[in-house]
């Protein structure tokens, strides 16, 4: 890892796609195989509260019970508090939400994931896109705009992170 290389925060949806899609242990057990490469680097994370809401009985919970310890960081720290504070201010203020979307915000991993990026200037990496427009839900990618937060989604972290997954019969 360089001194230039982005750590790279995951929000659910990267692990839940992932696993429920494109990159299913069975298909392509090399994806797995890399967040766990990248995670002992230090150069991927995600948070305790995203760990939490990958639960379950099913081949996800499991890896996830086997991932690295270090992948999954505490989002309980003063600098994550007081990134998050602000977040929730404005998502709770913005007449453009619905009252269900602002409580679901309050409710999920979202604020804090965001928070914890913004507090380690990370980048956040999820599959949800920005919506001016949206008032049902909050996008992270949203957040992350107001927030002056780095975004991307999984394609873009495996090739920031110079990933390759080649096919060898």
């Amino acid at each position: 890892m360089t001194a230039s290389s982005p750590i790279y925060v995951l929000d659910a949806n990267i692990f839940i796609e992932a696993h429920r899609r494109y990159y299913t242990f069975d298909i392509c057990p090399a994806y797995w195989d890399c967040l766990t490469h990248y995670a002992n680097q230090g150069q991927i994370i995600s948070i305790d509260r995203i760990k939490s809401e990958l639960g379950g009985g099913d081949w996800l919970a499991t890896w996830v019970k086997q991932s690295p310890s270090s992948l999954f960081q505490s989002s309980v720290t003063p600098d994550v508090v007081k990134a998050f504070s602000p977040m929730m201010a404005w998502v709770q203020g913005d007449a453009n939400y619905t009252s269900a979307a602002k409580a679901e915000f309050a409710s999920v991993a979202d604020g804090w994931v965001a928070a914890y990026t913004k507090a380690h200037g990370a980048v956040l990496v999820t599959e949800e896109v920005y919506n001016a427009t949206i008032k049902k839900k909050v996008p992270l990618p949203n957040v992350c705009r107001q927030f002056n937060i780095s975004y991307t989604d999984t394609f873009g972290m495996l090739r920031g992170l110079g990933v390759k997954f080649e096919w060898q019969p």
